[in-house]
């Protein structure tokens, strides 16, 4: 895959991303905003037993954020099955050194669009805790609406969390 926003793509992971990858993610402000299956410290090992599945995956879902001919995010999705099956989750990540330029913004509004056609979906949610307000306007901004607070639906180093709904239909 490969979408090309000018001096922004989001592609396929590539093995020889591994020392980017290692670079950006090993970032507690990253990882407290993350999933816990997004490890911390991240280390050149979870890099490299990430890049070999996500390049493995029969559906390829899980992508790189280039900008300056490196990865330096992530962007991925969790398809829905049953009778969820025409949804997915959406989520993302970036280097702290590339926050507040508007990247993630620019890469998910193309990258759900992306997804809106080739997975043929007809939803697509992603979450944010209630204090990543970053988060919220990336999502915002790339026309995703909130629909709702999921209360105390998280735990996160030890403390209950709230989480924000955001959706994008077709």
């Amino acid at each position: 895959m490969l979408l090309d926003l000018g001096d922004l793509r989001v592609r396929s992971w590539r093995k020889n991303d591994l020392d980017a990858l290692v670079c950006h993610a090993n970032n507690p402000k990253i990882a407290s905003n993350l999933r816990d299956q997004f490890p911390h410290p991240y280390t050149r090992s979870a890099g490299a037993t990430y890049l070999a599945e996500v390049r493995s995956a029969e559906i390829e879902t899980s992508f790189a954020v280039e900008y300056g001919n490196e990865a330096v995010g992530g962007i991925g999705f969790k398809l829905g099955t049953d009778i969820a099956r025409l949804s997915a989750e959406m989520g993302y990540w970036l280097g702290e050194p590339y926050w507040d330029r508007g990247l993630m913004t620019r890469a998910v509004l193309a990258t759900s669009e992306w997804a809106f056609e080739n997975y043929k979906l007809t939803r697509i949610v992603a979450m944010a805790f209630s204090h990543n307000v970053g988060s919220m306007r990336v999502l915002e901004k790339a026309g995703f609406e909130r629909e709702g607070i999921l209360r105390r639906s998280a735990i996160k180093n030890g403390v209950i969390l709230d989480q924000v709904l955001y959706a994008k239909v077709r």
